[in-house]
């Protein structure tokens, strides 16, 4: 990975990046993508576990997410050697007598699953995941929303889910009301590698389309969001409005390059768990698609984390303090 730790901060290679959602990740198959900027390949052994390899095969460089999986082993469609899962070439058809050179093998990388995702470390993980309590509580239904696909990086992708100055304008009626574009005071507390903070705002009643929050009996709904924004690009994001009726959010963003990113969004709800999930998911979908045409639009593709490069106002604390914990934590570039 010489290349890309030109461009990418050490530590960033030992966090926890998510590569797909469970269901993607199926037993029969190979599944490739991108991790900054590195070829991955993701497989099940027969105990349902995943594992994670650099997505190339030694001999011809072929890419091993192309084969197909065989006693346990990723096989390459190319001359058909196989991999277990250590990344050590167990099979050479085309000299079956001969013994295996040493360097017949691919690199692996740390890799777990967890909120029905499927999470890669390319070096020695440095953090731990966030403790979700709700999503280990049958009272709460879990809805998987997207993935989201960026021309951006996955700084900005998280930065614009913090970012409370944007609702009126870019999903008004929806998140918020242009007639109410204040942004409330938000004050944030940095604990090592995550962000807490919390704010009280009003937001847009529900639509006909999308009754997605439990605010229907309030006629100036306020909207009471607890954050914790774990570094680099993973968020928990607790709602609640007065009662006993509350929703999470965990939005975490893929980095595949400098200026490709994927998120996922898994939501959980105590209220409407007879609502079909659809509707969460289309909810979503339209919000992060008016996201999505302007994130895109920012130069550069990259958060820059050096102050002087943009205008920081008092209501953008979160991005500020984002900014600098990424910077103190060595995973600005």
């Amino acid at each position: 990975m010489e290349k890309t730790h030109k461009i990418y901060p050490e530590k960033l290679f030992g966090c926890w990046h998510p590569v797909g959602y469970s269901h993607e990740i199926k037993s029969d198959e190979p599944y490739g993508t991108f991790l900054l900027d590195e070829a991955i390949v993701v497989y099940r052994t027969k105990d349902g576990k995943p594992h994670a390899m650099r997505d190339v095969c030694i001999h011809r460089g072929t890419a091993l997410s192309l084969g197909w999986i065989k006693d346990d082993c990723l096989v390459c469609p190319y001359h058909a050697w196989q991999f277990d899962k250590k990344g050590d070439c167990v099979l050479i058809p085309q000299a079956p007598e001969a013994e295996i050179p040493a360097k017949a093998k691919t690199p692996t990388y740390h890799c777990q699953e967890k909120f029905g995702l499927v999470w890669v470390a390319l070096k020695d993980p440095v953090y731990e995941l966030p403790d979700i309590p709700e999503y280990q509580n049958n009272d709460w239904k879990l809805v998987n929303t997207g993935p989201f696909d960026w021309k951006s990086d996955s700084s900005r992708q998280v930065e614009n889910f913090t970012d409370f100055g944007h609702f009126p304008w870019v999903h008004p009626g929806l998140l918020g009301d242009p007639e109410r574009p204040k942004v409330p005071e938000c004050k944030v507390t940095v604990k090592d590698s995550v962000l807490h903070y919390s704010v009280v705002r009003p937001e847009a009643a529900n639509t006909d389309d999308f009754p997605i929050f439990a605010n229907e009996e309030v006629v100036k709904p306020e909207r009471r969001s607890r954050y914790e924004l774990h570094l680099p690009y993973t968020i928990v994001l607790r709602l609640g409005w007065g009662g006993e009726k509350g929703m999470v959010y965990f939005f975490v963003s893929q980095p595949i390059s400098h200026n490709k990113c994927r998120g996922y969004c898994i939501i959980g709800r105590n209220y409407n768990l007879d609502e079909p999930d659809t509707v969460l998911q289309d909810f979503e979908q339209v919000i992060f698609d008016q996201d999505k045409r302007i994130v895109e639009s920012q130069r550069p593709e990259q958060v820059p984390f050096d102050f002087t490069e943009e205008l920081h106002l008092k209501f953008d604390a979160v991005a500020m303090n984002y900014r600098r914990a990424m910077k103190k934590q060595q995973l600005d570039y």
